[in-house]
């Protein structure tokens, strides 16, 4: 394995979104990840969104790179294998509910005595702590008490959702920061491993701007506003004569004029009321009608190469088929062609970032289940008979 991660051991102990695409992460840098599932059917994601024959395509993405190791952490065999597997480790990365590891013996205060360098990452609905902390929560949750719901939708509709898993993605990439702060710390010999607590509420809330501010202070709820930003104008999305979409932020102060003189009201870019964004604010319906009257009589590539020559920041908004065949996708590496077990080749992501002398890379698709036990296994000085021992045992499930 290479990337700046290389030589840093993940255990995930996790399922479906937030852990698993926290440690896809650090797999992609060069983080040797050993995902534990269950034995039978393992992460429910390799079902989950649509299949090729009977393994998700999601599941394909979320788990490149991961070596899959099937325990039945039920049986005592496999708690001792996954303490020998985390004695080592510099990362424990997990989304069960607080408390489960304690059940099953491998709470913060038995691994930490284990391993002092390990740090915990611990992915919840609400936390591991406060009165909340024992009910479930998925990211939909997350997104709903975080604030980002409320604000998400149409003027006067129903609080829409973001078609994505937003919640579990955002608390990923906050589990993905805290662990590397801590293992920085650990690695620099500034003091031992610790727990990273990750809230998928938390997580969203903390995007959430100057929405408490404005609240304490002002009294003012920010609500649902379509595709405009109340307060920054112009900032919305319009349509086009030939029915697309396009995103204009014309919201600073020269680009303002600039869009102003393409739209052909250089009486609105010249007005002393407009010159600064809290004038506009106040009259962003007037503004907004002004562009939305010039893009509906123009195409979506007029519109697009008009606001490109004034240096207007826009986009249209993009289908699946529009990022696929996008050239500027296709020079940044963001489609990259996979090969299936089967053979079948398939379009993936790209990795992000970018880095210019470590990159990420994809060594491998999802594993099958308890692809890796064996292998893992022996790593660990256990031979081909005591791992089919286990095995018989029930203990672990080989690939």
């Amino acid at each position: 394995m290479s990337g700046p991660l290389k030589g840093i051991k993940v255990v995930e102990i996790g399922a479906l979104i937030a852990a698993p695409f926290a440690a896809r992460l650090l797999a992609e840098f060069g983080a040797e990840v050993i995902k534990i599932e269950a034995p039978g059917e393992g992460d429910p994601i390799r079902k989950w969104r649509k299949l090729h024959k009977g393994t998700s395509l999601w599941w394909y993405l979320q788990s490149r790179n991961k070596k899959s190791v099937s325990l039945n952490l039920k049986s005592p065999a496999a708690i001792d294998i996954a303490k020998r597997l985390l004695a080592d480790a510099d990362l424990l990365i997990e989304n069960l509910k607080p408390g489960a590891l304690e059940k099953l013996g491998l709470g913060w205060d038995v691994l930490h005595a284990l391993n002092p360098k390990l740090t915990m990452v611990r992915i919840s609905g609400y936390g591991q702590s406060g009165p909340y902390k024992d009910r479930p929560g998925f990211g939909a949750i997350g997104e709903a008490m975080g604030g980002i719901r409320y604000t998400t939708g149409e003027a006067g509709g129903v609080p829409a959702r973001v078609g994505v898993s937003l919640g579990d993605s955002l608390a990923s990439l906050h589990a993905v920061i805290g662990a590397l702060m801590s293992v920085l710390r650990v690695k620099m010999g500034q003091g031992e491993g610790q727990v990273v607590d990750v809230s998928l509420v938390e997580s969203v809330f903390n995007l959430m701007e100057s929405l408490v501010p404005e609240y304490d202070l002002l009294g003012y709820v920010r609500e649902r506003s379509g595709g405009a930003l109340p307060g920054i104008a112009p900032s919305n999305t319009y349509s086009t004569r030939d029915g697309a979409y396009v995103v204009i932020a014309g919201n600073s102060d020269p680009i303002f004029k600039r869009l102003m003189q393409v739209i052909g009201r250089p009486d609105l870019g010249d007005d002393p009321e407009f010159a600064r964004n809290d004038g506009r604010a106040a009259k962003s319906a007037l503004i907004d009608a002004a562009i939305a009257g010039w893009t509906s009589a123009n195409g979506i590539d007029a519109v697009l190469a008009a606001l490109e020559a004034a240096e207007v920041p826009a986009g249209r908004i993009y289908l699946v088929a529009d990022i696929v065949a996008d050239p500027h996708y296709q020079a940044r590496e963001m489609i990259l062609q996979a090969t299936l077990p089967d053979g079948v080749q398939v379009k993936m992501p790209g990795i992000v970032p970018k880095l210019s002398e470590t990159p990420g890379a994809v060594r491998w698709q999802g594993p099958t289940l308890g692809q890796h036990t064996a292998e893992v296994l022996a790593s660990l000085g256990l031979d081909a008979a005591a791992i089919q021992r286990l095995a018989d045992e029930d203990a672990v499930q080989l690939g």
